[in-house]
């Protein structure tokens, strides 16, 4: 017989040779495939190269324009935390039945504020490309850095760490410029793709670029600051530098505008100092006004849960009075409690009414609902949605202890879902933020916040028939679910709230 041998390509088709031919033939298509492969190489280099050099031309473009245009500004004075006036709580005596709505009414709705838009993250103006091994560094060293409980690293060699001799435009300059060069091409790579891989929201992402860059350059270094700004800019950020006395400061542009935090405005856009708790900036600065290109303002939006590496302290079990059947066990991430506790408080368009928004659309984390949500789906499964959100409605109600914030926090604070199942207590706005999330994720139905002069209460849009007081929008009705309400059912408006002055803030 004769000697064939029989080669299977992509599973589709056979070819059929002799031995040698085989041989050759698999020789020839190695040398194809490596010398594809070089091919490729050098044209993936030369367009790294390319990149590379059109962000060191608009770095130097931006460096040189730092040696001069630094201008004394004066703070804007800062946006005041609202102060509402304080509505207590009303609850029904537990030895009497649940009130029961005989004349359900419409309520009139003075204003109706629509979703908040997310837009999508800034990007560098053009990718980082990572600077790929060569035989003279076959390895890359690394920095670790630990943020919110979550340690990881990225790669640079401390010997290019930058140093400001002194705190002048030129040294600023200069050293942007080493900034620039290709030893922190992959500090910048690395920090990008930890973006994606925690799924991190710009204010998330903007305290890791701290951590990342006082591990590099120590701990509230003139050197870190500018480290941090310089990442921030590259990848797709509006920031300026500022000299306050021997201090340099990041300020960062914002869509939304901040609570309780003093603000530049440069070219009709606030910019506010990125300080630690407990820090300040003087009421003058020298600001450097320069802009880069294709750079884009922070968001606040938490459009995906912050997932950091797990911290347990204690658990709790909440407990609903009139269902005492339902109750759920659960524990919460104290580096997520971290993460919540710098979350600046903020409103878009001027409008107060969009502060809440944020927090009602920040999606649970993933650990809380594979606790908490096991749990509770099953006692409202099979229930009508009545039932079900009344089920949900009274837990909130009963299962947690009312508190002025101010007495708690010393002022207005709202609280994002897992925080109200943290601590040991919360008021109206943050009852209705838990609740409208749980009703939204276990049952699948909208949900509206409806805000009085002091109180913030909630309404349910069901798909079956359901008698209360309700708010009609868009052809839907929404029934009005009180958390604050304590011990009543869906359908009731808490006593004494003026209902010709009503606003409506939409949920996702």
């Amino acid at each position: 017989m004769k000697s064939f041998n029989q080669l299977i390509f992509a599973g589709i088709f056979v070819l059929t040779l002799p031995v040698s031919a085989y041989s050759q033939e698999i020789e020839s298509f190695e040398e194809f495939n490596r010398k594809r492969q070089e091919r490729f190489d050098v044209f993936n280099e030369q367009r790294r190269k390319e990149f590379e050099e059109f962000r060191r031309k608009r770095n130097e473009e931006f460096a040189k324009y730092m040696r001069g245009k630094w201008d004394s500004v004066d703070t804007n004075p800062l946006t005041p935390k609202p102060k509402d006036e304080i509505v207590p709580p009303v609850v029904v005596p537990k030895n009497e039945p649940a009130p029961v709505n005989t004349e359900p009414k419409p309520i009139h709705v003075v204003e109706v504020v629509p979703v908040p838009e997310p837009e999508p993250q800034p990007e560098p103006i053009d990718p980082i490309e990572e600077v790929p091994l060569t035989p003279v560094t076959p390895v890359q060293p690394s920095v670790s850095f630990t943020f919110f409980g979550t340690t990881d690293k990225v790669r640079f060699d401390k010997k290019n760490s930058i140093h400001l001799p002194s705190l002048n435009e030129n040294a600023i300059a200069d050293a942007w410029l080493q900034l620039s060069e290709e030893a922190y091409t992959n500090l910048i790579h690395d920090c990008l793709e930890l973006r994606e891989k925690y799924e991190l929201c710009d204010w998330a992402y903007l305290q890791m670029l701290r951590d990342v860059s006082e591990s590099v350059c120590g701990k509230g270094t003139n050197e870190s600051v500018l480290l941090m700004a310089y990442v921030y800019c590259q990848s797709g950020y509006q920031m300026r530098l500022a000299i306050d006395g021997q201090k340099l400061q990041l300020l960062v542009a914002s869509r939304h505008q901040i609570f309780g935090l003093p603000y530049f405005e440069l070219d009709a856009t606030n910019f506010y100092p990125f300080l630690r708790e407990g820090d300040s900036i003087n009421d003058e600065v020298k600001i450097c006004a320069v802009s880069f290109p294709q750079e884009k303002a922070m968001s606040l939006f938490v459009p995906n849960a912050q997932e950091f590496a797990v911290n347990y302290k204690g658990q709790r079990t909440i407990r609903s009075e009139r269902y005492p059947d339902v109750a759920a066990t659960v524990k919460v991430n104290q580096n997520l409690m971290s993460f919540y506790n710098t979350y600046p408080t903020s409103m878009l368009d001027d409008n107060v009414m969009t502060r809440w928004a944020m927090y009602a659309n920040t999606p649970l984390v993933k650990d809380v609902k594979e606790q908490l949500y096991p749990q509770l789906r099953p006692l409202v499964s099979g229930k009508s949605q009545l039932d079900a959100v009344n089920i949900l409605l009274n837990w909130v109600q009963t299962g947690f202890e009312y508190e002025y914030d101010d007495k708690v926090w010393g002022g207005d604070r709202a609280f994002f879902a897992e925080e109200s199942l943290n601590y040991p207590y919360c008021d109206c706005e943050d009852r209705s933020i838990l609740f409208t999330r749980l009703v939204r994720d276990l049952l699948g139905l909208k949900c509206i916040l409806v805000f009085y002069p002091g109180h913030l209460a909630a309404a349910v849009c069901f798909t079956d028939s359901v008698n209360g007081d309700y708010i009609q929008l868009d052809g839907r009705r929404y029934i009005v679910s009180d958390p604050t309400y304590i011990g009543a059912p869906v359908g009731l408006t808490m006593p004494d709230m003026d209902n010709q002055t009503a606003r409506v803030i939409l949920l996702e």
